[in-house]
C-alpha cells in the first residue's frame, strides 16, 4: 500500500529491562533458548488524520514456574494518513502489516542491542515475526 501513509516519527515510548539479581542472570542466561517474543499492537487516532500505533515485544519464558527476568519494549510510531478516502479495511492492513513490516527490523535491532547490554550478549531471536501472516491469519 505505496503512498497511502507516512511515517512522522518513531520512538521508543517505554522500555522496561528487569534482572532482579546476579543469580537470576545466570539463570536467565541458562533458559534463554526456551524464551519466546510475543507482539502486541494497538493504535488510536491522532489529530489532523494521524494514527499513533503502539507496538509491543516482550521477551519471556512461558514457563511461568521458572525464576525470569522481564524485558519489554514499547514503541510509537506516528503516520499521517495521505489517502483522505482511505477504506477501514486498508488502513487495518496498514497499522496491523505494511507498518510493521516497515519498522520490525529497526524496533529488533533496538531490542537486542538493550538486552544484550543488560547482561545477554550472546543473545539472538528466533524466528522473525512474520506480520503477513499473522494478519492473513486474523482475516480467517
Amino acid at each position: 500500500m505505496k503512498n497511502k501513509y507516512k511515517i512522522v516519527v518513531s520512538y521508543i515510548q517505554d522500555l522496561s529491562v528487569e534482572i532482579p539479581n546476579p543469580e537470576t542472570l545466570v539463570t536467565i542466561r541458562n533458559t534463554i533458548p526456551e524464551y519466546k517474543m510475543k507482539v502486541n499492537i494497538s493504535s488510536k487516532p491522532s489529530k489532523m488524520k494521524m494514527i499513533e500505533v503502539l507496538t509491543t515485544l516482550r521477551y519471556e519464558n512461558p514457563d511461568k514456574k521458572k525464576v525470569s527476568g522481564f524485558f519489554e519494549i514499547k514503541y510509537a510510531t506516528v503516520i499521517d494518513i495521505l489517502d483522505i478516502q482511505i477504506k477501514k479495511d486498508e488502513l487495518e492492513q496498514i497499522v496491523l502489516c505494511d507498518l510493521q513490516i516497515k519498522i520490525y527490523p529497526e524496533l529488533e535491532k533496538k531490542f537486542l542491542t538493550i538486552l544484550k547490554s543488560s547482561g545477554l550478549p550472546d543473545l539472538k531471536f528466533g524466528k522473525k515475526i512474520d506480520f503477513e501472516k499473522l494478519y492473513k491469519a486474523r482475516l480467517n
